[in-house]
């Protein structure tokens, strides 16, 4: 059983007195607000007419109606997801850090509790977690260095999201037409805001350049793999495309357990969907503003009712899943107690380093309505 390394835990008895950790009373507050949230809504739902009591007995019936069959496909799907992805993850730090340092086990089980409390947690705030237990896992790691590796995994997914865009915008007729008509009627205009955006690059280049040299050092480490592009395409984009096929599948499977049809279209809208609402949400596991999007991507091939039965439908089982298989992978890698320490003192890192973007984004901010 792999242990903790001394510079990323401490013994659970001393540490754990220290802080409140992601659970505790924050989490029953959190779980209050939300219960007055929904009485809220149920309240003014009445008010307005809206039988939500009736609704919510139709989507419940919706919910319960899919066989165990989907939801075993769904879940083989989801770890196939996890493990491919991880393995690309295993790949672009052992070329960073060496075999010697770098362990299957431990970076399985740090990506799989980055999937986990994305599911729970607010902005994606599991990738920063993630990212801080391989910085702990592997002694030679630098914060830099992971964030290296973090741009080199992100290339395929970048490049794949890119695609589904590009399909859904060129399966729409006159996309061209709608999308660029400000820039067909001004085009001067967009030269000049064009090269003003690449004068500010220009400009922030050179502000940040001594600080840059020293990150690009360090950065350099975790993309060290690209500088093999066979072992590239072999070890990390191949793994990425299995992952990506895999979270396609889990999406076609629980759209044919609730009667959907299941077409290329629709498949890649809600990608497209979920990839926006990813990105916008500042929501736990992004609930509500998923549902919405996706809600509206399949408005043309179902009605609302089952559209958010299968949303919801979806998103229970997965994140259900992906929690009792982060613990299951926190355990085999690094024991309980060590597993619990680790993710801890990630979490506790990963909610100060946000603490402090934010507050140097607010003090530029503050700095600039001065000047």
């Amino acid at each position: 059983m792999r242990k903790v390394p001394a510079h990323a835990a401490q013994d659970m008895s001393t540490a754990a007195p220290a802080r409140a950790g992601p659970g505790g009373r924050l989490h029953a507050r959190r779980l209050v607000r939300l219960a007055l949230t929904i009485l809220a809504i149920g309240a003014a739902s009445y008010l307005l007419g809206w039988d939500i009591r009736a609704w919510f007995g139709e989507l419940w019936d919706t919910l319960t109606g899919i066989s165990i069959g989907y939801v075993v496909a769904g879940i083989a799907l989801t770890t196939l997801q996890t493990i491919a992805t991880a393995a690309a993850w295993y790949w672009i730090l052992r070329a960073a850090y060496g075999k010697e340092d770098v362990g299957r086990k431990a970076i399985l089980a740090s990506y799989a509790t980055a999937v986990a409390l994305n599911g729970i947690l607010p902005a994606n705030l599991g990738t920063v977690v993630s990212l801080l237990m391989f910085v702990a896992v592997i002694p030679a790691a630098t914060v830099s260095g992971v964030l290296g590796g973090f741009v080199v995994q992100k290339i395929f997914f970048t490049v794949a999201g890119a695609a589904v865009y590009l399909y859904l915008f060129l399966s729409v007729g006159g996309s061209f037409d709608i999308k660029f008509s400000w820039v067909h009627a001004h085009p001067w205009a967009t030269v000049a805001i064009a090269a003003g955006a690449v004068d500010l690059v220009v400009v922030l280049v050179r502000i940040f350049r001594p600080r840059l040299k020293k990150l690009w050092v360090q950065a350099k480490d975790g993309g060290r793999i690209l500088t093999s592009p066979g072992a590239y395409m072999l070890r990390v984009a191949l793994p990425s495309f299995v992952g990506w096929c895999a979270s396609l599948g889990v999406i076609a499977v629980f759209l044919a357990a609730y009667g959907i049809p299941v077409g290329l279209h629709t498949i890649m809208a809600i990608v497209g969907g979920n990839s926006i609402a990813n990105t916008a949400s500042l929501t736990p596991g992004g609930v509500g503003v998923n549902q919405a999007f996706n809600v509206a991507s399949l408005r043309d091939v179902t009605d609302t009712t089952t559209a958010t039965a299968y949303s919801v439908g979806q998103q229970l089982v997965t994140t259900a899943w992906n929690q009792v298989f982060a613990i299951a992978m926190l355990i085999w890698a690094f024991g309980w107690s060590g597993g619990k320490v680790l993710v801890a003192d990630s979490y506790t890192g990963a909610k100060e380093r946000t603490a402090d973007e934010r507050a140097k984004r607010k003090a530029k901010k503050d700095a600039s309505r001065a000047n």
